[in-house]
């Protein structure tokens, strides 16, 4: 309820002319795709943390050849050189390919038993 004589509280506040808010959002989107383009462009197919991607998968494919080993044969090849050469093969997959040398490293890695890299680091 109103009383007469007294001000409401709906107070109208102005913003920004249409013609600087719309040239705002039109340099916000310009530089968004500039950003995006360029990191497109920079990276293609790889992502930026594709090295920490193929160690990881290496790691984790040499930690389950050695968990599932029974008799240790496996885990004897790959660390005589069955990494690489499972690399080379193509076995490493797609992920092998943002790194192949680390992919390589964490395999060797995950094979011997030896920690994860970053482990207990908060990165």
């Amino acid at each position: 309820m109103v009383l007469l004589g007294q001000q409401t509280a709906l107070v109208r506040h102005r913003g920004p002319r249409r013609r600087v808010f719309w040239s705002t959002v039109a340099a916000a989107v310009t530089l968004a795709l500039a950003v995006g383009g360029h990191a497109i462009r920079t990276y293609d197919e790889r992502p930026p943390w594709g090295s920490d991607i193929a160690y990881e998968a290496g790691y984790l494919q040499g930690n389950r050849v050695r968990h599932h080993d029974r008799t240790g044969d496996r885990v004897r090849d790959l660390m005589a050189g069955g990494c690489a050469r499972m690399e080379a093969e193509g076995l490493g997959g797609r992920k092998a390919t943002h790194n192949p040398a680390l992919w390589v490293a964490g395999c060797l890695d995950g094979v011997a038993g030896r920690p994860f890299r970053h482990q207990g680091l908060a990165y």
